[in-house]
């Protein structure tokens, strides 16, 4: 493997980068054991905390050269990668706003007994961080801001094709005053990665990524008895009931689908219509895509740029291939350029049909019928992914019943693109475990010991 920049837009590869050597590897993992010691016991949260906020502050200052990095490295519209550099400053303000609050002491009321106990919220030490390329900076915020004035210390291995965000990152922190060893990006390989989570000195492991990644990652793990925490596939539904107003529903649809050039985990990926409205959302629907056509990503009029890469274009159209061998209609689209690929429809998707169970990573949509709203929760239910879901109806009743019917981690009603920083992101079943943002993302790696004084 070799870490490089290709530009998804034109196959050009701009930059590459080497791979870190073992030796390397080692001392990188020996200045993130030895920051810690200093950095969780002789900086008070609020030291931390104020670097952090610093953080956050460059990812705003610098944001135009950071969301031209991304453009170059996986294709992301220059508009969205601003917005990214942005959101990921956010999330760094927030932890920085709150973390004291989070790691208070937690009282304990004694059932017998005289004395006190408390839980005092303390680091575990050295963790890894590993990073998918469909949001180089956010992703990384919601992991190393929060760990970091927790007093942890950060190893963090990006995607191959996101080597220079990892490295503008890594200046970022540098650059805010971070000691040596309190966030070190690595250029490592999958065996050192092995290795890395091997290491007694690491305590845990986050992964963003596939659902193979994180299996691979949680064998390892597991075999080393290391604390982990996975954000893996989704194939999210979007369930409409009712709405009063069909247009601004189908449009809220469309967002929902085409964000990040529809390579997001927890983007709207099969619309669950019920009967009677099936028909004239569909109509809508296709033809508000197909509005939407690929452009180039550097510029601020385009809405939907290339895949990540020409790999992942041609994965997603022998994927609409199968689905269409396998009975499902093709409504729209389906045309691959390169990396560019055609917003898409499907229809006519039978559980039996594989494209039922996967996901698509890129601007497929696939769309159901539904006769009622226990049908509509059987279909968002019928998959191995668990991570995001969206309900619209204007029945208030309705919406709550559905949103404890869904098995998911996370239910928006009548709204999409709605993530924020303080609110908790994960999911359930083969989308994985653990969450990140908000109170939750910030009690992942700690320990949380017990103090019980007599």
């Amino acid at each position: 493997m070799s870490y490089a920049v290709t530009n998804p837009a034109t196959g050009e590869t701009v930059k590459t980068y080497p791979t870190i050597t073992d030796a390397e590897l080692d001392a990188a993992i020996a200045a993130a054991d030895d920051a810690h010691r200093t950095w969780s016991k002789s900086t008070t949260v609020e030291e931390r905390a104020a670097l952090i906020r610093r953080v956050g502050e460059l990812h705003v200052e610098r944001r135009q050269e950071l969301g031209e990095i991304i453009v170059r490295e996986m294709g992301k519209p220059i508009e969205q990668a601003l917005a990214e550099a942005d959101f990921a400053g956010a999330i760094y303000e927030y932890y920085a706003d709150h973390s004291a609050d989070f790691l208070k002491d937690e009282p304990i009321t004694l059932l017998a007994g005289e004395g006190s106990a408390v839980i005092r919220r303390s680091s575990l030490g050295v963790l890894l961080g590993v990073m998918p390329w469909n949001f180089p900076y956010y992703q990384v915020a919601r992991f190393a801001g929060p760990n970091l004035i927790i007093g942890n210390t950060i190893l963090l291995k990006h995607a191959e094709q996101c080597p220079e965000s990892a490295a503008a990152i890594a200046q970022i922190f540098h650059d805010a005053g971070f000691p040596e060893g309190a966030y070190v990006n690595i250029y490592a390989s999958h065996d050192q990665i092995e290795q890395v989570i091997a290491d007694p000195r690491v305590q845990g492991v986050s992964l963003t990524g596939s659902e193979r990644a994180g299996a691979a990652v949680a064998e390892i793990a597991g075999r080393h008895l290391k604390k982990v925490v996975l954000e893996l596939g989704g194939s999210d539904p979007f369930i409409l009931l009712s709405t009063d107003d069909l247009d601004a529903t189908v449009q809220n649809a469309v967002d929902a689908r085409l964000d990040n050039n529809g390579q997001s985990c927890n983007a709207a990926k099969r619309f669950i219509v019920a009967d009677e409205l099936y028909e004239p959302f569909l109509e809508k629907f296709t033809a508000k895509l197909a509005e939407v056509e690929t452009g180039d990503p550097t510029s601020s009029e385009t809405a939907l740029g290339p895949l990540s890469s020409l790999k992942a274009a041609e994965g997603l159209d022998e994927q609409v291939k199968r689905a269409v061998e396998h009975g499902a209609k093709l409504v729209h689209g389906g045309t691959r350029d390169g990396a560019f690929f055609q917003t898409t429809v499907l229809t006519e998707v039978t559980p039996e049909n594989p494209a039922s169970k996967e996901e698509f990573f890129g601007p497929v949509a696939q769309v159901y019928r539904a006769k009622d709203e226990d049908e509509a929760v059987r279909i968002a239910n019928d998959i191995p992914f668990g991570l995001g879901s969206y309900v619209y109806t204007t029945d208030q009743q309705q919406a709550l019943r559905v949103a404890d019917g869904i098995e998911a981690g996370m239910v928006f009603v009548n709204v999409v693109l709605a993530d924020g920083a303080e609110l908790p992101f994960g999911g359930i079943k083969r989308s994985g475990s653990g969450r990140e943002l908000g109170r939750f993302g910030a009690d992942e790696f700690v320990n949380k010991k017990m103090i019980r004084i007599g």
